[in-house]
Formats: C-alpha cells, structure tokens, sequence
C-alpha cells in the first residue's frame, strides 16, 4: 500500500468488530510514526494504549460516568474542541457532517434523546477492542500541537497500511481526569485525544458514509 492509497482508505470509523488487536501492531505502529516531524526535535507527544483486560476495566469505569457517576471533585473539559461562534464556511461544514451522518444512521434533527445516545458511544470507542490516549504537556503552546498532529496522522495511516482501522476522538478532552488516572499520567500532562482502534464492520451503515470536501478552489492559492 503506498501513501496514496492509505490516504483514501483511511476514514473515521464509528463501528468496529469485535475482532482483537495485537499490542505489539499498535506499538510498532507508534514507534514508526515518532519519525513525523517536530519542531525543535521536542517530540512532545506521549501516548497510553489501552487493550486486552484493561481495555475491559476502562470500559467499565466509562460505563459509571455515562451513567451519572462522576468522578470526586468533578472534572472540566482540558479546552473547546471548537471555537465558540463558529464562523462561516466552518460552521456549515460543521453542520453538514453531522446532518449526514445522522440521516445515515436515520436519526431525525427533532429526536435529541437518540442523538445524545449515538454520540455517547463516542466513550465506547464505537466498539472497538484498542484505543490510545495522546498527552501534552501543559507548558506546550500551538506549534506543539500542530506537532500531535503531524505524530497522529502519520499513525493513523501507518495503522492503515497494517489493515487497521481508526476515529481520532477530541471529544475524551471531557473525561480528563478519569483518563488520566487510569492511565498513571502525570497532571503536568494534558490530554489531547482518543483514538479507536480496530477493525471497521462494513455492513455498519454509518461506515458506508463518506465525509465531503471542499474543493480546492476554496482553499488554495497558487502564486
């Protein structure tokens, strides 16, 4: 598989068999895609994979928050995954991909219980047997992060060409606290993101959704 083509395979996958994955895929994985660039050669990345048995305790615990259980002393969002007022042409791309994705899954606009219920299994990982965890630390500023991206990407296409499917996920800046502690992460480090990992389920309808573009007209300036 060359880049290309793990380009146009990768998708946001939000349905997962049950089919496991090894540890050691997700690691050699990982290992490869510390070569992604890095300003200053900091490499501020640092990752908590979770599968197997702890996989299951995660699960468990998540369970209880989405359940109403919260954690003592309560916990904030790390940051706003979007900017308030969103700005057009963003806010109606925003708008659009959810409006897709839910008449994919035929959930109506009006039916909000049935949308909250969809998007709570965003902290189920969509069903799938492996995720990671990425961290900051708190003293980066937005290069850094520009630099979590850079590291992510180049996992999730390496992930790819293993045959491996995935769904980068901010929305875990929720559970910060909870995430935190069970990976044993240090308060120093931010948490960024989750991310499923596993084998996407084809007959999944939400699967069969392809998310669109803008096209380059909108966005590019050749000089």
């Amino acid at each position: 598989m060359n880049v290309s083509e793990a380009v146009r395979r990768r998708m946001s996958a939000r349905a997962f068999l049950e089919k496991p994955v090894a540890t050691e895929t997700i690691v050699r994985a990982l290992e490869k895609a510390a070569r992604a660039p890095s300003g200053g050669n900091l490499q501020p990345w640092h990752v908590a994979v979770v599968n197997g048995d702890r996989m299951s305790e995660f699960r468990a615990i998540m369970e209880k928050r989405l359940a109403g259980e919260a954690i003592d002393g309560g916990e904030t969002a790390e940051y706003a995954v979007y900017p308030p007022n969103l700005k057009e042409p963003y806010r109606t791309r925003r708008f659009q991909n959810g409006e897709e994705m839910y008449a994919t899954l035929g959930i109506a606009r009006e039916d909000r219980p049935a949308r909250l219920k969809r998007f709570a299994e965003n902290f189920r990982f969509f069903g799938a047997p492996a995720a990671i965890f990425c961290f900051v630390d708190r003293v980066m500023g937005a290069p850094q992060w520009s630099d979590l991206g850079m590291f992510l990407q180049t996992f999730l296409l390496l992930l790819t060409e293993e045959g491996l499917d995935t769904c980068a996920q901010e929305c875990w800046a929720a559970y910060p606290r909870t995430v935190a502690e069970f990976c044993g992460m240090d308060r120093e480090l931010m948490l960024f993101c989750g991310m499923a990992i596993g084998y996407r389920d084809e007959t999944a309808a939400v699967n069969r959704m392809v998310s669109t573009r803008a096209p380059a007209s909108e966005w590019l300036k050749v000089l």
